[in-house]
């Protein structure tokens, strides 16, 4: 069990935008850089949203210009349409996460697009990034697909479904795919046969898994992951965080306590869990409440 493991950290972004407190840019930027400190490669810095629809988003641009590249940091960009991939590409986003949903119904509400709708606003992503100018390097793409455990609107998630969807993705050349639980309703038996799905359809595509913990099954949820060959998962510090346009969806796994995990079991994640619950008490003081996760109340054992 000593393989790495990659811990995307999504707290500034996917954290943050569920929070009832509104964060200034030079706040956030200090976020990641704490983040980066306890260890955090690639990070989910910045959603380039509307604010009027995320004001815990607002600002992205001046966030990651308080944040100049640094080598071996990875500083990713949410986008939702081509608007946003605009915007990202005006910034120094080393990746762009371009979202879309499992269902018709999220779609419309996150997106006001259904499923045709974000595949051809994907496939205008790819194209335009394709056809990039010679000597421009374009960031990176991935691509995040949420309710796939289930929907708070069309209510189950089908694997025949999912493995569609990724297949399409994989056609279209998005190298990276995210399965997400964004409402926190998944298993891990449930995680292992969408996992076992989404590698049939995409088999040389690297998988992601993105879990909140709603209800109590995110851990779990990772460890099925990883048990099916799973090498790369998100987590957001402190547990914080969850989707706006899905109701009752609070609670991101925390970094502190997939880490803990992941590390005594022998498993390499190059975080410093020490600096991470840091991290999680001082964003539970910028948010005006307590960070959820184990680790930050309980801390690391052995105990240093």
């Amino acid at each position: 069990m000593s393989r790495p493991i990659t811990i995307v950290e999504v707290g500034p972004r996917d954290g943050l935008q569920n929070e009832a407190a509104v964060l200034d840019p030079a706040t956030r930027a200090e976020l990641t850089r704490r983040l980066e400190a306890a260890g955090a490669r690639r990070i989910e810095a910045v959603s380039f949203v509307h604010p009027k629809y995320v004001p815990q988003m607002a600002g992205a641009e001046e966030v990651m210009a308080a944040l100049p590249p640094e080598p071996g940091r990875s500083r990713i960009g949410l986008v939702l349409n081509a608007k946003g991939y605009d915007r990202a590409l005006t910034t120094a986003v080393d990746e762009v996460n371009v979202s879309i949903a499992a269902t018709d119904g999220f779609g419309l509400k996150n997106q006001g697009l259904d499923r045709a709708g974000q595949m051809a606003m994907v496939e205008e992503i790819v194209n335009r990034r394709s056809n990039a100018a010679p000597g421009g390097e374009a960031p990176s793409l991935s691509v995040t697909i949420s309710c796939v455990w289930g929907c708070p609107f069309d209510g189950e998630v089908g694997v025949d479904q999912v493995g569609n969807l990724v297949g399409r993705l994989a056609a279209l050349g998005v190298g990276e795919i995210a399965l997400a639980d964004t409402i926190g309703v998944g298993d891990p038996w449930s995680v292992r046969r969408k996992v076992e799905a989404a590698r049939r359809a995409a088999p040389e595509a690297t998988l992601r898994l993105h879990f909140h913990d709603t209800r109590n099954t995110g851990v779990a949820n990772a460890f099925a992951g990883i048990e099916a060959g799973i090498d790369v998962l998100d987590a957001s510090v402190g547990g914080i965080g969850g989707c706006p346009f899905a109701p009752g969806a609070t609670g991101n796994v925390a970094t502190e306590d997939l880490v803990y995990m992941l590390e005594r079991a022998g498993f390499d994640t190059g975080y410093d869990l020490d600096r991470l619950i840091e991290t999680a008490r001082w964003i539970g003081e910028k948010i005006g409440r307590p960070a959820p996760s184990a680790l930050s109340r309980a801390g690391g054992w052995p105990k240093r």
